[in-house]
């Protein structure tokens, strides 16, 4: 029987893959020429700094874009070298197959230059996923590395299964296998969007890291819960979900210029809280500042329209002033 990784379609998934497409027919139809160089840039920076966000890189978006942009930036010389490696590499997606091992092993080897000293090779040894001091995942053996990539790459060329669901199901089988020794998280999303843009090219610029870093520990649970029952449909579902938030949050973030060229600055003001909110509503751990340059507007409106949606019990912070989460009421 031809090799498959270990998921079921469910009805979740095909409203989620109907909801994705007419998402990115809406972003199309407002990127008919595609997107517009700043806003790819400014998209991949976004991608970077939180796909090295999820694996403990601390800087931050501020930091990413000058170390891109070739200034000083006070960080690790391991942090700045992963910037370098991972801009790179998602530059280099348009060169690259999906099913192709030998692309793989090249985006590895671009990922991880300067940081292993086996960089764009299988990994030689056993290795186990800790979480502290928890062994939460063993990766199978060492010698079956070779023959699972092989498998799992096949699946992927001659799959009938839609992009969408391919590239999320690939998305979970790279992570079971582990055939590096390090960089499988990031090797693993990079390939994702790889699959995507082969599928719709605007989906090489779509930040759905972004998505995953919020909800992090939801990421890791789900894919400890796929490895214990052998399914990761729930796995899939997740990152079809961040799809779509990433998706609605690209297609507010865009809207937003074309707001204020219009001749009402009042249905503009009108409209903030509403961003504001879905923003929230999707990223509970923004701060207000990244709201603010998210949604195009000054951080003295951004917290003038925050104060009004407290008053209205609309929104409410819980927490530490650095560690807490928005929460947005839905009703009231």
């Amino acid at each position: 029987m031809p090799y498959s990784p270990p998921f079921q379609l469910t009805h979740k998934m095909i409203s989620l893959v109907a909801s994705i497409s007419e998402l990115l027919g809406r972003w199309s139809a407002g990127n008919p020429n595609g997107l517009v160089p700043i806003l790819r840039r400014e998209n991949r920076i976004r991608t970077i700094q939180a796909s090295l966000a999820v694996e403990h890189n601390t800087l931050t978006l501020e930091q990413v874009t000058a170390v891109i942009e070739g200034k000083t930036v006070l960080g690790t010389a391991k942090e700045i070298q992963e910037v370098h490696n991972a801009f790179a590499a998602y530059e280099a997606i348009p060169h690259w197959q999906p099913y192709r091992a030998e692309d793989l092993l090249e985006a590895h080897r671009m990922l991880m230059y300067g940081l292993i000293t086996d960089a764009g090779q299988w990994r030689n040894q056993g290795v186990g996923i800790y979480r502290g001091e928890k062994l939460v995942h063993m990766a199978p053996p060492v010698t079956q590395v070779p023959r699972l990539m092989a498998q799992l790459l096949a699946w992927l060329a001659n799959t009938d299964a839609h992009p969408l669901i391919a590239s999320t199901a690939f998305h979970y089988e790279l992570e079971f296998i582990h055939p590096f020794s390090d960089g499988n998280g990031r090797i693993g999303r990079l390939w994702q969007t790889l699959i995507l843009s082969r599928w719709h090219p605007l989906l090489a610029y779509l930040p759905v890291e972004t998505m995953i870093k919020h909800h992090q520990p939801e990421y890791y649970r789900l894919l400890n819960q796929a490895d214990l029952t052998a399914d990761c449909s729930t796995f899939i579902e997740f990152l079809l979900d961040t799809l779509q938030s990433a998706l609605q949050q690209a297609i507010l973030t865009e809207a937003i210029p074309m707001k204020t060229q219009e001749k009402t600055p009042v249905e503009t003001q009108v409209k903030t809280p509403e961003k504001i909110l879905l923003l929230l509503q999707q990223n509970p751990n923004l701060t207000l500042s990244e709201v603010a340059k998210q949604i195009n507007r000054s951080s003295s409106a951004v917290e003038r329209a925050v104060a009004k949606l407290k008053q209205q019990g609309k929104l409410t912070f819980h927490g530490a002033k650095k560690n807490g989460a928005w929460e947005v009421k839905t009703k009231g």
